[in-house]
């Protein structure tokens, strides 16, 4: 059936800027990361991504590398672009990314400008677009010059390719580094987009202060530590958990201490009415630093979820203490090193 987007699709979703931009992203995104590649089921990402559209998530964010296999992600999209989007092109945020491994040979990795814009290139072909609305570099590259990279992004912007560039996983030190760079040639950075979490605190420690004082604005990616601060681990590890397949969820994250931490914080969830999911996307949301929480779905009903949790945003300073007793870390941040890199 032909997809007619819902005519009430902006009257929930709060909307912010994303810090001293003219841009706007919604309080929560959507990302593409994991389940929306080709080994998953086509129609139910499309599903998602409809339902999510309709509930006033505007922006979706990709990788190069998502998948898996890599590139698929992209490539599903375009189809979901072509059969639903297309429409309502201009109503959307649309981002991808570059930094990680992609293809074989000493220029599909890192930030060099051959990677940087080639991936660019063969992500716009791959979703069927003339351009991204944001272009990120997705890590540091400790070997590169960063005069290269960001130079790589203001390229990518006046030839045409994104209106706006961002970065992740960068430290404090290299945010603002990258900053005078960029702001030197008048490219429009306006994002960063690092890991943040309940059990993965790191960008309190400076990162947020960077980005407030130079006007950029921050989407957290994993807000539930990859499914890890909701209810799903509370009795074991269920077969089709993200935690029972080889990947990024590593086995050390089910310490006692940890599960120990989500059953008091579970309890803290209870007591507002929320799910422990729902819970941990409002507490990111808390400070007005941070403009979208980043999240994943892997069906309509836990996307619902999540996106009920703008139902119940406020904090008490009650409520907020009870929970830094149990919101610590957690050994979670698999982008830790990454983080850690500063300018040459």
């Amino acid at each position: 059936m032909p997809y007619n987007a819902a005519a009430n699709r902006y009257d929930v979703m709060p909307y912010r800027r994303l810090g001293r931009s003219g841009l706007k992203l919604p309080a929560i995104s959507l990302g593409l990361w994991q389940n929306f590649g080709g080994n998953d089921v086509f129609e139910t990402g499309r599903a998602i991504l409809r339902r999510a559209f309709d509930r006033g998530v505007t922006h979706f964010d990709l990788a190069n590398n998502y998948g898996p296999p890599a590139g698929s992600a992209e490539e599903n999209f375009g189809r979901w672009m072509t059969a639903d989007f297309r429409p309502y092109r201009d109503e959307l945020i649309i981002s991808s990314k570059a930094g990680y491994d992609m293809w074989p040979g000493p220029y599909g990795n890192l930030g060099s400008r051959k990677y940087l814009v080639a991936s660019c290139d063969q992500s716009l072909k791959r979703m069927g677009l003339d351009m991204l609305d944001i272009f990120y570099h997705h890590r540091p590259d400790p070997e590169t010059p960063l005069e290269e990279t960001m130079g790589a992004l203001d390229h990518i912007v006046r030839s045409g390719r994104a209106l706006y560039v961002g970065v992740s996983s960068y430290s404090p030190e290299l945010t603002r580094a990258a900053h005078a760079i960029l702001a030197a040639q008048g490219t429009p950075f306006v994002i960063h987009q690092p890991s943040y979490s309940m059990l993965n605190r790191w960008v309190e420690d400076g990162l947020l202060d960077t980005l407030g004082g130079l006007g950029i604005g921050c989407i957290a990616f994993s807000p539930l530590a990859q499914g890890f601060l909701t209810t799903k681990y509370l009795d074991g590890v269920p077969e089709d958990s993200r935690a029972a397949k080889a990947g990024s969820f590593k086995p050390d994250y089910l310490s006692d201490d940890n599960i120990s931490r989500i059953r008091s914080l579970n309890a803290i969830a209870g007591k507002r009415g929320q799910t422990l999911a729902q819970m941990a996307i409002a507490w990111v949301l808390r400070d007005p630093r941070l403009t979208s929480a980043l999240i994943g779905a892997r069906t309509v009903e836990q996307l619902d979820n999540s996106l009920d949790s703008l139902a119940n945003m406020a904090f008490s300073d009650e409520e907020l203490a009870e929970i830094d007793r149990f919101a610590t870390d957690g050994g979670v941040d698999l982008w830790r090193a990454q983080s850690r890199i500063q300018p040459e």
